[in-house]
């Protein structure tokens, strides 16, 4: 018997590939502006964040259901990075932690500079292309996965 719930709740499953990029951001570089030239130079389609370490200085976020952003100075820690790159639109969140341990996070934005080194392992898929398309649920726009056309 069959019900609403045993119904998949994701969109279809795609598979592809996968090709790494390693890179290190040196202090003083803005990480969402330096993801955003990568992701431009190296024309990524379809890419992920698999790992990021580091420190920054400044941290500019956008807090869960805010409209503006938070703004934050002294010495933190990442304690992680995750999301997805595209040409077309990325979507990532960080979350840092300050020396008292203190954790926050939230849409990544202009504005984070690297303290010391931030150390980042990008995984890209050759065969995807993502894009973002409105969803009508929230009319927000979210992401569409598509098989890369062959040329």
């Amino acid at each position: 018997m069959s019900d609403a719930h045993s119904q998949p709740v994701y969109a279809p499953l795609s598979s592809s590939t996968m090709q790494t990029y390693s890179v290190r951001l040196k202090p003083g570089q803005d990480i969402k502006k330096a993801l955003e030239a990568i992701v431009r130079q190296e024309r990524i389609g379809a890419g992920a964040i698999l790992t990021c370490v580091g420190s920054l200085t400044d941290v500019t976020l956008r807090l869960a259901n805010q409209e503006n952003a938070s703004e934050w100075k002294g010495h933190f820690e990442i304690v992680s990075l995750v999301g997805t790159l595209s040409t077309t639109g990325s979507h990532l969140h960080l979350s840092v932690s300050d020396s008292t341990g203190r954790t926050l996070g939230g849409h990544l934005l202009d504005g984070c500079r690297v303290y010391t080194t931030v150390e980042l392992v990008i995984g890209t898929f050759p065969d995807l292309d993502y894009t973002r398309e409105p969803d009508p649920t929230f009319g927000y726009r979210e992401l569409v996965i598509r098989k890369r056309k062959r040329k």
